[in-house]
């Protein structure tokens, strides 16, 4: 029954899926021809695979080709239907441009689309050319096209870091991502430098330019890298698709995937380097996870300080990161490798004693005896590293010695009290009674004022209910048991009582923050106003956190306060960092690495169509942290408030 659930798989992430085949059923399919540079062979090649297609009884038209007087392109145009171009006077001038009302009236099955991130003419339906295709794909057109690795978006700044070169004209990443089919077109450098030289690709002046300015050789093999590097991170995406729908268990090697695990530890930012430096050698992804245990909320506030400055040290290196909530670490730590494909896991030696270990169970052990195909690395903590666990707050925060005075007084009571109907109860139900006692202390104590109660009663139980009476003699031999038993037994008791307490409070505080999130979206829902909306976030934070809070809203000239809390004034420094945040999408200010001087940590508000605003608050303890579960509820926050701005926002729009 064990290997039958392992092998389904998971509902979630197979709903994900399944909806998103079922949108695809009445999509076209998109096939990129991917290349590094121009005169690669992209439109060659595309044209090539579309006459291919018409061998098949495929209705393929042509809807906008460059061939860019190349002789060997011009010769494959022919024999293909091609629908002719719409003009579109502007400044004066006659341009040509796509057809998307003849491609959509005469519908072929198969249309081919050249130059993907091209820019079209001002007053076109559609701004941008991929946005033409997002159109003919919604209306069940399959669209063959062509780009160059460096007109996706996130790959800009890279591009202009290579060549020296900012290209104005890219598409989103999710064009990519959400495309069927990916071919790379590639043709070795020094090819295409002859083919340069040649004026196969421009002409001769042209030609000599480009070799100069953009065209070296160092350019091309970087941009060439990226392209098959880009390529290569959609054919894993779709692999771990096909892995997770079917349940198939991981890791597939195709390519390195490492996962460092951090924690409270002052070792994790040991391990965070060593890891970037592995996959910088491997040329690996990389990510950080934290499992966060029901003994997370005992933390210090120091071991919560280190932990989050390890989080954002591994973001800032370039690793994704990750805070999931499991009972047990080592299986939390296996189920996200597996699910996300991850190849070697790097932790940290033990720095807890080695009776711990034994008793309490290793993390270390668990992962090398379960990992199955996937490697570990254990590394060990340096010499500038402390060489202890980080601190842990009490179980319970009453002082010990209070904890220990309630549990003797709870057996002196329950030995008061047992004394008159002791004749009539068996010693084993004496016992039981001792025992309940341990439970309750537990519960209410925490664990050593248990292990303490269940001493004491042994003793207690001894002197007074024993034979002979009020020594701590015994004629039965067989006692000793009964009193080892009772010892061992109270102590098991103690442990699993006050580690079901922990996992209880653990629940409490998610459900604290799932309670938070469910209150705020049901006033969101009613809110038809931005004021409602904003006025309904900043009481949630003020209930929760006590901090008050500023949000800030896009204006013609910039970003201006549209509401703040009673006393909460908002200075120019305050706004220059604010729309430092807007404009570059990402959190800025306080208790963070850029701008931190701020008294103010300045959140955007990140809806579907892009950033609406911006939600600033002011923590209470001026030199204090804000920790990952404050950060995560206030990210949330400011999601639900951005979606529901521009929900505000369209229906605004539309009256």
């Amino acid at each position: 029954m064990a290997d039958t659930q392992e092998c389904r798989p998971d509902p979630d992430t197979l709903l994900v899926h399944v909806t998103e085949d079922e949108r695809q059923k009445h999509r076209g399919k998109l096939k990129i021809f991917l290349g590094y540079i121009a005169g690669v062979g992209k439109t060659y090649e595309m044209l090539r695979a579309a006459h291919l297609r018409k061998d098949e009884c495929i209705d393929v038209q042509i809807g906008y080709i460059e061939t860019h007087g190349r002789i060997e392109t011009e010769a494959l145009v022919k024999g293909l239907p091609v629908i002719p171009r719409k003009e579109v006077e502007y400044r004066g001038i006659r341009l040509e441009e796509m057809d998307l009302d003849g491609i959509l009236k005469n519908h072929p099955t198969l249309v081919l689309v050249d130059e993907l991130a091209h820019t079209n003419v001002p007053g076109s339906r559609h701004p941008k050319r991929y946005q033409d295709v997002e159109e003919l794909l919604a209306a069940g057109i399959d669209v063959y096209t062509t780009l160059n690795i460096q007109h996706v978006e996130s790959l800009n700044d890279v591009v202009a870091q290579i060549s020296g070169i900012i290209v104005r004209e890219t598409i989103p990443d999710r064009v990519i991502d959400e495309a069927t089919e990916i071919e790379v077109v590639d043709l070795a450098p020094p090819e295409l430098l002859q083919r340069l030289r040649e004026g196969k690709v421009y002409v001769p002046d042209m030609a000599r330019t480009a070799i100069e300015q953009f065209f070296n050789e160092g350019n091309l093999y970087a941009l060439r890298e990226l392209a098959l590097r880009r390529a290569a991170e959609r054919v894993d995406d779709q692999m771990l698709a096909y892995m997770q729908t079917r349940a198939i268990p991981g890791p597939w090697a195709a390519s390195e995937h490492l996962l460092v695990c951090i924690g409270p530890s002052p070792l994790s930012e040991r391990l965070v380097r060593t890891a970037r430096r592995q996959a910088d050698r491997m040329n690996a992804s990389w990510s950080a996870v934290y499992i966060e245990t029901p003994s997370h909320h005992r933390l210090s506030k120091e071991g919560k300080e280190q932990l989050w400055r390890t989080l954002q040290l591994a973001e800032k290196m370039g690793a994704t990161t990750a805070t999931l909530f499991g009972l047990n670490v080592a299986s939390a730590v296996l189920e996200y490798a597996r699910r996300h494909n991850v190849t070697r896991i790097v932790i940290g030696k033990t720095l807890r004693p080695r009776w711990q270990e034994f008793v309490f169970g290793s993390v270390v052990d668990q992962l090398i005896h379960n990992s199955g195909p996937i490697d570990i690395y254990v590394i060990s903590s340096g010499k500038d590293t402390p060489d202890k666990p980080a601190v842990m707050e009490p179980l319970l925060p009453a002082t010990p010695p209070k904890d220990y005075i309630v549990s003797l007084v709870l057996v002196v009571i329950i030995t008061i009290a047992g004394w008159p109907i002791h004749r009539y109860l068996s010693p084993t139900n004496q016992a039981m009674i001792y025992l309940l006692a341990v439970v309750a202390v537990a519960w209410r104590r925490g664990l050593w004022p248990a292990i303490f109660t269940s001493i004491i009663g042994v003793l207690a139980f001894d002197f007074f209910f024993v034979p002979p009476y009020l020594t701590f003699r015994f004629t039965d031999s067989e006692y000793l048991i009964t009193f080892a038993g009772m010892v061992i037994v109270g102590s098991l008791i103690s442990l699993l009582v006050a580690r079901a307490k922990n996992y209880a409070d653990a629940a409490s505080i998610r459900e604290k923050e799932t309670g938070t999130l469910y209150a705020l979206s049901q006033d969101l829902a009613v809110a038809v106003t931005t004021d409602a909306i904003i006025t309904a976030v900043r009481n949630h934070i003020r209930g929760i956190f006590e901090w008050d809070s500023v949000f800030l809203l896009p204006k013609q000239n910039g970003l201006v306060v549209h509401s703040a809390s009673p006393g909460l004034v908002t200075d120019d420094d305050d706004i220059a960092v604010a729309t430092w945040a807007f404009q570059h999408g990402a959190v800025a200010g306080y208790d963070t690495d850029t701008l931190h001087g701020s008294r103010l940590r300045f959140i955007p508000l990140q809806g579907t169509q892009g950033i609406v605003g911006i939600m600033g608050v002011r923590p209470t303890e001026p030199n204090g942290v804000i920790t990952p579960e404050q950060s995560r509820i206030l990210t949330a926050f400011a999601n639900q408030a951005a979606l529901a701005l521009e929900r505000v926002n369209l229906t605004i729009t539309r009256k």
